[in-house]
């Protein structure tokens, strides 16, 4: 693919292997405002890539080196995730910038071929495994949302990019689900599936405000239709499921 160079100051020597891939929506007014921070020394971040909504994909930082991109946060017990990923921006304006009816503006198909396309080939030239490619809401669950609930990722997944369980048959789920408050075994469950999966969470009996915190990321990438923090039973089975496929 034809890649732009547009050139970063914002970034340094890795200090970890490169083993992740982290996806965020630029949450600005448009690309070249983003690009415009995203090269800014002032601003201290940047990235590896920005796919723009026409499909035109920027590099800022070169793959080798490591970008300021993921902030604090933590994934499958790994920290300092910028020294172990390359991120790529995504032009939208998501939940900063939000349509006027309050939806989330869409991505392009221009623009996802293109991200497909831009993963698939970093996918190819590094250890990456399919469980360690992720959204900025996964590794800060209490403080990101991108690249959103409105992000394709079942397109991805398509494509042999990230996680994607096979959906539950809702018609033969039986019992009520977890929320707010909830305490016991089956809190303690589905924290530690939750941990395996790659979360940040206690493994406490407690269904408090981080668990719930941590329960809307997931849904963000896995049960985009409910965003509540309340585990419903599709989200409990869903919670197994992905778990098993990173124990796969």
């Amino acid at each position: 693919m034809n890649i732009i160079q547009h050139p970063s100051p914002n970034h340094n020597a890795r200090r970890h292997p490169l083993d992740m891939l982290v996806l965020h929506y630029t949450g600005m007014e448009d690309g070249p405002s983003a690009i415009e921070r995203l090269c800014d020394p002032a601003f201290e971040v940047s990235a590896h890539y920005v796919v723009e909504e026409d499909g035109r994909v920027f590099q800022l930082v070169p793959e080798a080196e490591r970008a300021w991109h993921a902030g604090q946060g933590s994934w499958q017990g790994d920290e300092d995730l910028n020294s172990r990923s390359i991120g790529i921006e995504i032009v939208n304006g998501g939940h900063n910038f939000p349509l006027p009816d309050g939806s989330l503006p869409p991505f392009p198909d221009v623009q996802i071929e293109a991200v497909i396309e831009l993963c698939k080939g970093i996918l190819n030239r590094h250890s990456i495994p399919q469980s360690r490619v992720i959204g900025h809401s996964d590794l800060a669950p209490d403080r990101k949302e991108d690249p959103g609930e409105h992000f394709p990722w079942s397109r991805l997944a398509e494509n042999g990019i990230g996680l994607w369980p096979e959906r539950p048959d809702l018609s033969v789920l039986r019992g009520r689900g977890l929320g707010n408050g909830d305490r016991g075994a089956s809190v303690t469950r589905m924290k530690e599936d939750l941990v395996t999966i790659g979360y940040a969470s206690d493994t406490s009996e407690l269904y408090d405000a981080a668990c719930e915190c941590v329960v809307r990321a997931f849904q963000r990438r896995w049960v985009q239709d409910r965003v509540t923090g309340q585990a419903d039973l599709t989200t409990l089975t869903l919670i197994d499921r992905v778990a098993a496929l990173v124990n796969a």
